[in-house]
């Protein structure tokens, strides 16, 4: 380890601020007390000499309070009845890849860097950093500055008596806050649970951290000796630790911290060059799964996403992660997909709507064990997941008060809470892949989709794209299914002991999983495409001619709400390409997926006309007219009898075409909605309406 005495290290940083910090030192000077840092970078410490900047990081106890003392001697004399005593924060450490999980005893009271995510925060809290004592019996006064290490005092050094009594009107007081940070996701390997560490703040920098922030911290690691707990033996000698904040730098960009090489690099620009890059990249995502080609294809847009940071006209900020839901019947390998999506994207969350709440998806009001005892709230998957994917299967099975917290996540991207007399907004710009099994067992074509799940058609229609796995009995496409299926089991991938052992496929094929997790980070961090005029016009033309198709048939089958999916997926298209520009090819391959899940789910089987309403009301046009000519048959009934009898209603609909069941069961419907009332058995009214 470096010495380095006194006198020379004041010089030395003496001379560094001559040299490096004489600029910055005046510009602070002149923000002065608004701001109260000095930022220095460890790369010029290095480059002015190599042993101090060694000694900073290995004694920041010493190093950084002699370079305050230095920097404490304005150029410009003293500021106006201000002292000026600025903070030194260090930041650019060449060691940034530390894991939570790695700090061991060798980093105590050394100088690290980590990156994590912010998952709570305390209130502020207030410190005595210099205290000042009176003595009871001789009146003498004693300023103490209240470091680490020192203890208070209890006797007078004038009288030696233990009257000393703290006077906490002439204290110094500095604020202070805690706040949790929990491992990057997108850094942890396989089923690796995130580190949490306590982070302990000062001065300027509190309240600077929100939770579900992507963080660079530098710091010193500090231990905490054990809290003693009621009713429980104290362990001796065992120690808690925390991180002393020096300095934190927000991550700007998606997915910085995912390491590319140049070489990588260079393989990635040469495989986007590929004309088969789309299939390379479908065949990536599942490849011990057959089929489902069209749900390979939009998984993989979605992984890339649209253009970031596009704003409306008032400012309001458009949304530009693509959000899917599978629904499908059992054994139809949906969860399977999910897990291979959230594995690929380099920041997954996987949930399972069976052992979820509201609060875990969003954010959690729980107890302060950082301050004192209040309230704080926790940031919950989705916001823990803002930047990449969340993967929520059984989306059906989530309660319906838990569902609703799904709503502003969705569309907003953003978790607004108001819990325990906190208020707080949260950024959860995440892109969700969900999940659901009909209720009924198996999905029926020929019943509508809103009657066949639990989830409600406000959360259907923020859906870019929806897609029905069906399990279709094919002779030649089961025989594929059962070979694809039983050869994933003659063989042993990995570090298996069989003497049929093989190399995993979707690692040395031309695109293997882990090079895919790095061209999604490269794509998405350095790839922003615009909407060229060609892929505009070839959107408007799509969305016209639908919108015609409807008007001569009386259907919606296109919202505009659909028009921004259709860009996403285009710039999704894009960006695969590496392209900064969405090419009329683009818009195409957007247009035949939301054709596709049109054909699928959002045809009408009684006019096989396409229909939104379908999605968007649970129900399509063609229904509700039904539903609304049977209301209108009771009402002209009623006008010559009292009591409308059923039978009667039954007759009159059969001359516009709506069968018997049908009739009943609309009937029933507008009981249950209120618009009816049954009188007796067999006879209706319609519920008059006042006011």
């Amino acid at each position: 380890m470096v010495q380095i005495d006194d006198s020379h290290l004041t010089r030395l940083w003496e001379e560094f601020v001559e040299a490096y910090g004489r600029n910055d030192l005046r510009a602070l000077e002149a923000q002065y007390p608004s701001k109260r840092s000095l930022e220095v970078q460890y790369g010029q410490v290095q480059q002015f000499d190599d042993e101090l900047a060694e000694y900073l990081v290995e004694r920041p106890d010493f190093a950084i309070p002699a370079l305050e003392k230095v920097v404490k001697k304005p150029s410009a004399g003293v500021l106006e009845g201000v002292p000026f005593e600025p903070h030194v924060r260090v930041k650019g450490l060449p060691e940034k890849n530390l894991l939570i999980q790695n700090i061991s005893s060798k980093h105590i009271d050394k100088l690290i860097t980590i990156k994590a995510t912010i998952t709570k925060r305390a209130d502020v809290l207030h410190k005595v950093k210099v205290a000042l004592y009176r003595c009871l019996m001789c009146d003498h006064v004693l300023r103490v500055p209240m470091t680490r290490k020192e203890a208070a005092p209890q006797i007078c050094p004038e009288c030696k008596r233990r009257s000393l009594k703290l006077d906490e009107e002439g204290c110094y007081f500095v604020d202070i806050q805690r706040a949790e940070a929990q491992e990057l996701l997108e850094r942890l390997k396989g089923g690796t649970p995130a580190a949490r560490l306590e982070l302990y703040m000062e001065d300027d920098l509190v309240n600077s951290l929100i939770p579900g922030q992507s963080v660079e911290v530098t710091g010193m690691v500090r231990l905490r000796p054990p809290a003693k707990q009621k009713g429980k033996q104290e362990i001796t000698g065992i120690y808690g630790r925390f991180l002393e904040v020096n300095s934190i730098t927000f991550m700007k960009k998606d997915f910085e911290e995912v390491p590319i090489t140049k070489e990588e690099e260079d393989r990635i620009r040469l495989l986007a060059r590929d004309t088969k890059i789309y299939d390379l990249i479908n065949d990536a995502i599942a490849p011990g799964i057959y089929g489902h080609k069209e749900v390979k294809e939009a998984i993989s847009l979605q992984m890339f996403g649209g253009t970031k940071n596009k704003m409306l006209p008032g400012g309001e900020p458009i949304r530009d992660d693509i959000h899917l839901l599978l629904i499908g019947d059992p054994g139809a390998a949906k969860s399977r997909l999910l897990h291979y999506a959230k594995d690929l994207v380099p920041k997954g969350i996987y949930v399972s709507g069976k052992s979820v709440t509201g609060v875990g998806l969003t954010a959690a009001a729980e107890k302060d064990d950082l301050g004192e005892g209040g309230w704080t709230l926790k940031a919950g998957a989705l916001v823990l997941a803002s930047g990449g994917m969340a993967a929520v299967d059984e989306f059906d099975k989530i309660d319906e008060e838990d569902r609703a917290a799904m709503h502003e996540v969705m569309e907003s991207q953003t978790v607004s809470i108001a819990k325990a007399g906190i208020v707080a907004q949260f950024k959860a710009k995440c892109a969700i892949l969900a999940a659901a099994n009909p209720k009924f067992g198996r999905f029926d074509r020929n019943k509508l989709p809103a009657e066949q799940f639990e989830i409600p058609p406000t959360l259907l229609s923020r859906f870019d794209l929806i897609f029905v796995i069906f399990d279709t009995m094919d002779k030649t496409r089961d025989a594929e299914l059962a070979s694809k299926i039983l050869a994933n089991h003659q063989f042993t991938f990995g570090d298996g002991e069989s003497s049929q052992m093989r190399d995993d496929p979707s690692e040395s094929g031309p695109l293997p999983r882990s090079l895919l997790t790095k061209y999604i980070a490269y794509a998405r961090r350095s790839c922003n495409p615009l909407l060229s005029d060609e892929a505009a016009e070839k959107i408007k033309d799509y969305y016209v001619e639908l919108r015609s198709k409807g008007q001569q048939t009386g259907t919606v089958p296109i919202t505009a709400r659909q028009i921004e999916g259709l860009v996403r997926m285009a710039e999704a298209a894009a960006r695969i390409r590496l392209s900064d520009k969405v090419e009329a090819v683009d818009a195409e391959r957007s247009i035949n997926l939301h054709t596709f899940m049109m054909n699928e789910i959002l045809r009408d089987k009684e006019t096989g006309n396409f229909d939104v309403d379908i999605m968007a009301t649970g129900r399509p046009k063609s229904q509700v007219d039904k539903i609304n000519t049977v209301l209108s048959v009771v009402q002209q009934l009623q006008k010559e009898f009292d009591e409308v009898e059923i039978n009667k209603v039954v007759g009159e609909a059969s001359n516009y075409q709506i069968s018997e069941a049908d009739c009943r069961r609309y009937i029933d419907e507008l009981v249950y909605k209120g618009d009816l009332y049954r009188v007796r058995h067999g006879f209706v009214k319609v519920v008059e309406q006042y006011g």
